[in-house]
């Protein structure tokens, strides 16, 4: 890989890597909880974040907030990832079929 320009095309990405693994998930069964789900997304979070602080430019101050940054972002690709999967584990679940109030 060739070494990046600035912070911000590291941080780009490293965005659209995040992104790939995250669309390279599928889910099926055996299905894991919201909570399991959750613990491995903030696991990649962090690899990513590890991998790529080797990586970033600068002095002290602006490598801390490029990585703050790619912190950021990667959170934010995670909470929309962790969304569309307890959307997908409500769909799973059983329906409770109401009864009619009389």
């Amino acid at each position: 890989m060739a070494p990046f320009q600035t912070n911000k095309d590291l941080i780009s990405t490293g965005m659209k890597e995040f992104n790939v693994l995250l669309d390279q998930q599928v889910f099926e069964d055996p299905l894991i909880s919201e909570e399991d789900m959750m613990i491995i997304v903030d696991d990649w979070m962090s690899l990513y974040t590890n991998y790529y602080k080797k990586q970033v430019l600068g002095s002290q101050q602006e490598q801390d907030s490029a990585l703050k940054e790619l912190q950021q972002e990667l959170s934010t690709l995670g909470s929309q990832f962790l969304a569309k999967y307890r959307t997908f584990l409500k769909s799973k679940e059983p329906s409770s079929s109401k009864l009619p109030s009389s």
